[in-house]
């Protein structure tokens, strides 16, 4: 079976001496000594002044909106993980959906002016797959209308705008470190911004609004996280290097195995240093892309429509028409990515694909288990960062 991702793990020895540490200190959560140093190890690893460490992405989300104080009506995407939909209705607020750029797959800078309404307090916008989006446009945009901005950068970690993390830009930015993403802590996420004085007031929100035993300073929930998760995060962080290194060799073997292939990928961002978060690719017609799913799950292969169904059609919401987006959505299809997927893995997932669209069946496969590794050309193409 290969499915759409596993989570990258650390030799158990490594774990097992971090789980040994905490069973002599007994300090289990509550800002522990792991979690102070995962988030410095952070910042150091992506060159950046201000984060704090989560309980998950979603938090992350509503940490930002909650202390951003953000009332009324939040333009955002249709194309994103539910989470970020969700949170905006959960903290009170009503999202206004604006369709995506086809080429992108995030939102439009050109139709947000269009949503902006008197009741409008900021903009949610989601970096999807880990592409960002047009960062100087939205924010050209807030500027003029004094709203707020959030960036959903759930798929971020490792991705930079030109030359600086992507989780430097908006007023704030959120990401997730679930076990599905690249660098993870098991369940985890972060907030980031460049202001101090709304760092301590999200840092207090994490925390209960707790500013010392006994005295409270801000609306506060629980969105800490343990020093079991950050003990994971320890040990990964010390991999990812390699994992961005291995994604990034992963994506290009998949482009050139796929070149046959009547398909369309995100149109990366020009300033981008790209992380290889996912790879997704747009069939030319939702009954293309459902043949190769089931042929492809024929073959124990799993792959994921993400993100379907839009977030437009939520049954809890008045419905919204994004025609690009539910294009998108009809057609997408996220391929298997993670760090020990083999070359035959890959030849096999583009062997049947490429025999859908050529003959309209898969044919039966006998894997090869050589490493990834051992393509030296496309390896050298992807380590000197050649864009597809």
């Amino acid at each position: 079976m290969i499915p759409v991702t596993k989570p990258f793990l650390p030799g158990i020895q490594e774990f097992e001496s971090y789980m040994s540490s905490i069973w002599e200190r007994q300090w289990l959560t509550n800002n522990g000594p792991l979690v102070n140093e995962l988030e410095l190890k952070l910042k150091n690893y992506l060159n950046i002044k201000h984060l704090l460490y989560v309980s998950n992405g979603t938090m992350a989300l509503q940490i930002a909106i909650k202390a951003l104080d953000l009332k009324g009506e939040i333009i955002t995407t249709p194309f994103s993980f539910v989470a970020t939909t969700n949170s905006i209705v959960w903290e009170g607020c009503t999202p206004v959906f604006v369709d995506i750029d086809g080429e992108t797959f995030n939102i439009d800078p050109a139709k947000i002016e269009a949503a902006i309404t008197p009741k409008t307090s900021a903009i949610l916008a989601t970096h999807v797959y880990g592409n960002p989006c047009d960062i100087d446009a939205i924010q050209k945009i807030a500027d003029q209308y004094s709203l707020k901005v959030i960036f959903d950068a759930a798929h971020c970690f490792g991705t930079k705008y030109k030359n600086k993390s992507v989780f430097e830009y908006g007023d704030i930015s959120t990401t997730s470190f679930h076990a599905t993403k690249l660098f993870h802590t098991i369940e985890g996420g972060a907030v980031f911004t460049k202001c101090p004085d709304l760092l301590r007031k999200m840092a207090l929100m994490r925390n209960f609004g707790h500013n010392g035993p006994d005295e409270f300073a801000e609306l506060g929930i629980n969105g800490k996280n343990c020093e079991f998760h950050a003990a994971m995060g320890l040990c990964n962080l010390k991999q990812v290097d390699d994992i961005l290194d291995k994604r990034r060799l992963l994506s290009f073997y998949y482009w050139k195995a796929l070149s046959p292939l009547k398909a369309k990928y995100p149109k990366l961002n020009e300033d981008l240093d790209y992380n290889y978060a996912y790879f997704p690719v747009l069939f030319e017609s939702a009954e293309m892309m459902l043949s190769c799913l089931k042929a492809l799950e024929n073959e124990k292969i799993y792959c994921r429509r993400y993100f379907y169904p839009p977030l437009s059609s939520l049954p809890f919401l008045a419905p919204a028409y994004m025609p690009v987006c539910e294009s998108v959505a009809s057609r997408i299809l996220c391929l298997p990515l993670y760090h020990t997927l083999t070359s035959s893995d890959l030849d096999l997932i583009t062997r049947v694909i490429l025999r859908v669209q050529n003959y309209g069946q898969p044919e039966p496969s006998e894997k090869i288990n050589a490493p990834i590794e051992a393509l030296h050309p496309v390896l050298t193409i992807a380590r000197n960062g050649a864009a597809h």
